[in-house]
């Protein structure tokens, strides 16, 4: 498997990040699910106005670590952390640290499209609102409706029928949705774990371009097993590894283009060049 190719375009960690964008740092992250531990003392960094990510063979802790990020992990009962996760200066896991202003700076798109299916396109988008209590005029409504389809790539396809049910579009489409729902708390990071894996290879491209797009405005952290997808929209990179009862560990991390094509660990390079996982 090739890492990247002629038409690849890697982008850019902005030299002068937007002040608004977000920097997220995890600290000595580490994860159990009753007894099993399932991260060891994870670090990363993830850059203000980058997207950045997460590769690595199922069931090394990339989608855990991902939903630690967002304060999602604690939902499950049986499931234990220990670390910190600092968004700006932050400790989203700070005693006096509300849940929904976690979730409100940090949002997710999941692996499978979830429009709410009884509500129309409109309704999907402002369901955030509701759920935040965030308080909006008509025509503030209106302007966001439209602000975050456009985002997510949407707008021009959906424009004329907002009543429409979101549970009536296309599977991409469906997916760009969630996108635009996700955008309209603004948060300041946005989490995607698997966006594309059940989308057609056109989907799959449309929703590419839109995280370029949007890295100019949110920081976006990738959990992906495609590895030409993670070197076309990447600018840095994690890889992530667990060896036959052990829990998972960041390999190495840094610069995409320099993971792919020049390698510290051979276990990386074996990886990307599709010799395992």
């Amino acid at each position: 498997m090739n890492s990247t190719d002629a038409t690849t375009v890697i982008p850019a960690v902005p030299e002068q990040a937007d002040p608004l964008l977000a920097s997220l740092d995890a600290r000595e992250i580490t994860a159990w699910f009753g007894e099993r531990k399932v991260l060891d003392r994870v670090s990363l960094t993830m850059p203000a106005g980058a997207i950045t990510a997460l590769i690595g063979p199922s069931g090394c802790g990339k989608s855990t670590f991902l939903r630690i990020l967002n304060r999602m992990h604690e939902l499950v009962p049986s499931a234990q952390l220990a670390g910190e996760v600092w968004l700006d200066g932050e400790d989203i896991y700070h005693p006096e640290k509300l849940l929904i202003e976690a979730r409100r700076a940090i949002g997710m798109v999941f692996q499978k499209p979830n429009p709410f299916p009884a509500m129309s396109i409109r309704e999907n988008v402002l369901a955030g609102l509701k759920l935040t209590g965030t308080k909006a005029s008509r025509s503030e409504k209106d302007d966001l409706v439209e602000s975050c389809l456009v985002k997510g790539g949407l707008w021009n396809e959906v424009k004329d029928r907002l009543d429409a049910p979101g549970g009536g579009l296309s599977g991409g489409q469906q997916q760009r949705l969630c996108i635009a729902r996700s955008l309209a708390v603004k948060p300041r990071v946005l989490l995607m774990d698997e966006p594309c894996s059940a989308l057609d290879p056109t989907s799959t491209r449309v929703i590419e371009e839109t995280m370029v797009e949007l890295a100019r405005e949110v920081t976006i952290v990738i959990v992906t097993h495609n590895m030409q997808q993670a070197a076309r929209v990447s600018s840095q990179c994690a890889f992530f590894l667990a060896a036959h009862g052990t829990p998972g560990v960041i390999v190495e991390h840094g610069d995409t283009r320099a993971m792919f094509e020049n390698p510290r660990d051979e276990r990386t390079s074996d990886y990307v060049h599709g010799r395992f996982g």
